[in-house]
């Protein structure tokens, strides 16, 4: 850890410098890029700090403890109970610090939510789904700018595309990929039965163009008349877009758009998160096997998470944790649920350092 410890710190330094350097200023993006690195470097600092303090009143305690003076003993003891575990509090706080974040974390996200199993139910659920991320994204100051939508009977959703933007937007919602699972008595139920369904979410990390340029000789770009809800321009012309990576026979459409060409540019944004998922993908196998296993099926026995309407209940299984609040949880309420993935990802990453 001390080495770690001390790489960080002398990273610090050199980003106080950059900070500092007119041309840096005069770069938008360097500038945020280094203004976000240094303030998870500044709370390494800042708890290296605490632990060197703590590290010193303990050992002045410990000197005290031996004293004469029976008195001072007895204060000097309470330190030293004191200071024990917030020492190893810190330690442990640090060791989690000096991981390394995912550098993806900070990318925007793709979000795409599809129906599962269960008819109506399911895309009846899918919705509620779009719904909940949509409001946790603007309780966590994310835009939510949906791309692609796919309407169902009964005001449910088949499909939802949709760019989440802003800090850490991949970080957040990345531990959301996989199978939901919903328990509930359904409008359509006259018995009162209650009905298991799914839908499947997949959060995939926003391209960018250092990640490898698409070879516009790949693509086959077709235009076709949007459907769903008019407007001047939907439903009269032939604005939707649907493109498609020949290489990978990877398909985006876009039709949420006013015209061809905005349509165009959030489908090759698609386009692209999607390749990417797919390069990280044959780089991780691991990932890519736990992604088809969660995901590709849509099957409500691969759920990672269930959303019990009878018990008032929301229960993640990857982490056995369980909120009785459902009702908060549908209208966004789900920050317990992604700080908890968030924690146990970091410290799973933790532990690989350690024993690397």
């Amino acid at each position: 850890m001390e080495a770690r410890l001390a790489a960080a710190l002398a990273r610090t330094a050199e980003i106080e410098r950059a900070l500092a350097d007119p041309a840096t200023v005069r770069d938008p993006k360097k500038l945020q890029a280094l203004g976000q690195e240094h303030a998870r470097l500044q709370k390494i600092r800042a708890t290296a700090d605490r632990l060197e303090r703590a590290a010193d009143d303990l050992e002045q305690a410990r000197d005290v403890a031996r004293s004469s003076d029976p008195e001072m003993v007895e204060l000097a003891r309470a330190d030293i109970d004191r200071l024990t575990p917030e020492i190893a509090r810190l330690e442990s706080e640090l060791e989690f610090l000096l991981v390394p974040p995912d550098p993806l974390d900070d990318r925007d996200a793709i979000l795409e939510i599809r129906a599962g199993t269960g008819g109506d139910e399911a895309a009846l659920f899918a919705g509620d789904l779009l719904r909940m991320y949509t409001r946790f994204a603007e309780r966590r100051g994310l835009k939510v700018e949906i791309t692609s939508l796919s309407n169902a009977a009964l005001g449910g959703i088949r499909e939802a595309i949709a760019n989440v933007r802003g800090p850490n937007a991949y970080g957040l919602l990345r531990h959301e990929s996989g199978v939901h699972r919903v328990q509930r008595v359904p409008e359509t139920e006259a018995q009162g039965r209650i009905h298991t369904s799914a839908a499947t979410v997949a959060v995939l990390p926003e391209a960018q163009d250092v990640d490898g340029k698409i070879d516009p000789a790949d693509l086959k770009i077709d235009v076709f008349r949007s459907s769903g809800p008019g407007g001047q321009s939907v439903n009269t012309t032939d604005s939707a877009v649907r493109v498609t990576h020949v290489p990978t026979g990877v398909v985006v459409q876009c039709q949420d758009q006013k015209s061809q060409l905005q349509n165009k540019i959030r489908a090759l944004e698609v386009l692209r998160a999607r390749l990417l998922d797919r390069m990280i993908a044959d780089q991780e196998a691991a990932r890519s096997r736990e992604r088809r296993a969660m995901v590709g099926t849509g099957d409500r026995s691969a759920k990672i998470r269930t959303y019990n309407f009878p018990q008032n209940r929301v229960t993640d299984h990857r982490i056995n944790l369980s909120l009785h609040r459902l009702d908060d949880v549908l209208h966004g309420a789900i920050d317990e649920l992604i700080d908890a993935l968030q924690r146990r990802a970091r410290e799973e990453r933790t532990d690989a350092v350690a024993a690397s």
